[in-house]
């Protein structure tokens, strides 16, 4: 009897969060172990499903740079990275967009599906969802001059469209986006997921953005996490580099979506089972929560 009135208490304890974010968009960056494992990619199904069911509309955004890797390799095709960024000339395009469009894409699709969710697999080029540019990384030669890396086909995003994104919650789908971009030209670019996330989560006026990663969370410079912080703060470890690399275009992409009206953005270890639900349905929660 005492763990029955034990599961009676967590449900109570969720209650004032499910009454808080009844009708709100969660927007949702999907990558990492929790993409990788199996287990935790049921887990993060059902999280997303039992969102769903309780009135919460999930978007997610997912990555796959290291399939796209593999799958390169598979082709003959060896991955090249400058500066963190993959270059991507036409043939590797190709290879992304199957990649990130089809396998991995439909893959997640079907895991919510078979779960009891209604998710609907979209890449950046259906409904105009997300128009880019072509990004120049500008750096300086070995006598001083100011330089540009050309990396082809990689993306900086000029707007968000959300229409098809509110058409599809209307009618209680779960969008799942591959973060590709079209261009002026219809052509097609490859953009960075965080990046993506947080314009979609910012277009959409999300009530959270979420980012799934490897880590415990934010730490602080001795190496605790640090479980609240406001964007002041997050700049001061950013200029100290206690924030630095790939965890830097993760931050950047949350600072960029508080300043543009997402209320409250979480990095969390998506090692964790459930890691959703703890974060979001707990006082605890599992990661660093980032406030204005």
């Amino acid at each position: 009897m005492e763990s029955l009135v034990e599961k009676a208490n967590i449900l109570i304890e969720s209650l004032p969060f499910i009454r808080n974010f009844y009708g709100k968009t969660f927007v949702i960056k999907y990558g990492g172990a929790a993409q990788v494992d199996n287990s935790l990619k049921t887990t993060f199904a059902k999280d997303i499903v039992l969102f769903n069911f309780i009135g919460i509309m999930p978007i997610i955004i997912h990555g796959g740079g290291p399939k796209i890797s593999e799958t390169m390799k598979k082709l003959g095709k060896e991955p090249i990275f400058i500066q963190g960024q993959r270059v991507t000339d036409k043939e590797t395009m190709d290879i992304v967009e199957m990649v990130l469009g089809g396998l991995i894409n439909k893959e997640i699709v079907a895991l919510i599906n078979k779960h009891g969710g209604k998710a609907v697999g979209l890449s950046g080029k259906d409904g105009y969802l997300i128009k880019a540019k072509k990004k120049i990384i500008k750096t300086m030669d070995s006598k001083g001059y100011e330089d540009y890396i050309d990396l082809g086909y990689v993306g900086d995003i000029e707007y968000i469209d959300p229409q098809i994104l509110e058409t599809l919650q209307k009618g209680g789908f779960i969008p799942v986006i591959s973060p590709i971009g079209f261009g002026e030209k219809g052509e097609t670019y490859n953009i960075n997921a965080d990046y993506v996330a947080s314009a979609v989560a910012s277009a959409i006026n999300a009530e959270k953005l979420i980012i799934l990663t490897d880590v415990p969370g934010i730490k602080d410079k001795t190496g605790n996490v640090i479980s609240s912080i406001n964007k002041e703060t997050l700049n001061q470890l950013i200029d100290e580099g206690i924030i630095s690399g790939g965890m830097l275009p993760k931050v950047q992409s949350c600072i960029s979506a508080l300043r543009r009206g997402v209320r409250k953005i979480h990095i969390i270890d998506g090692r964790i089972p459930h890691c959703l639900l703890l974060e979001i349905f707990t006082k605890e929660g599992v990661g660093t929560e980032i406030v204005n």
